[in-house]
């Protein structure tokens, strides 16, 4: 009977890594990441920029421009949520 080793046992845990890796490349499912990833960071570069504009308008109109780049931010990210979530289902994943 065989021992097992230290550098028997990183080589079966390296195996199991690689094959549940290889088993989650799914190209539609990577797209969808993609595009939530895009999503979440051109919504979030349109509201610094608004954010700044509203910082350098400063007064009411400011706050309201700063309200604005949030709600922005906001359902930036609430689209690429959605988008995660599709992908999830496109791959599988619960």
């Amino acid at each position: 009977m065989k021992f097992i080793t230290t550098p028997r046992l990183a080589a079966v845990a390296l195996a199991a890594t690689t094959l549940g890796l290889a088993a989650c490349n799914n190209p539609q499912d990577d797209a969808l990441e993609e595009k939530a990833d895009y999503v979440e960071d051109s919504s979030d570069a349109a509201a610094d920029m608004m954010e700044n504009r509203g910082e350098e308008m400063g007064g009411a109109t400011g706050e309201a421009v700063e309200d604005q780049a949030e709600a922005l931010r906001q359902a930036g990210e609430d689209k690429a949520d959605m988008i995660e979530e599709k992908a999830d289902d496109v791959a599988g994943h619960p």
